[in-house]
């Protein structure tokens, strides 16, 4: 009897696809993770804009005029970057000044859909596309989401 040593090319293809399913998995859960995170540290920053917004702007009584490049000028933003979406973002007054919005550009579904999940409790409302909602069946399958937050 001849005796062999070794793997057949079958255990082998077997092994590397074993490897590679393995392989995309941990790519698609760390993809994930790093979403959620993403979201998470965004969700933080336009807390932080809210609440720079209303100690900059509270005692004036209105918010009128109130913008990002304003809100860079005043010290209460480090730079006009966008905390997650497009680089169209804005803050605008709305109500007659009484309240302002922070306005997100550019969100995925998936994005879209995490932010409107629920109000906030530093937010009155949001704008999903433009209509107030506190559903996401308002959100498209494409990057073209427009989220609002509507401060007091």
């Amino acid at each position: 009897m001849r005796q062999e040593y070794g793997r057949s090319l079958i255990e082998m293809l077997g092994v590397f696809a074993i490897a590679g399913a393995m392989t995309v998995s941990a790519v698609s859960i760390y993809n994930v993770i790093r979403n959620n995170q993403a979201r998470k540290i965004a969700s933080s920053e336009i807390e932080q804009i809210a609440s720079n917004t209303k100690l900059l702007l509270q005692l004036r009584g209105d918010y009128t005029g109130v913008s990002v490049d304003y809100l860079v000028k005043a010290g209460a933003l480090k730079n006009n970057s966008a905390p997650i979406g497009g680089a169209n973002w804005s803050v605008t007054a709305e109500n007659g000044g009484a309240e302002f919005a922070i306005n997100l550009t550019e969100l995925s579904e998936g994005e879209c859909e995490y932010f409107t999940i629920a109000v906030p409790d530093w937010a009155k409302a949001i704008k999903v596309n433009g209509f107030e909602t506190d559903i996401t069946s308002q959100c498209f399958s494409s990057r073209t989401n427009q989220v609002s937050f509507i401060v007091e």
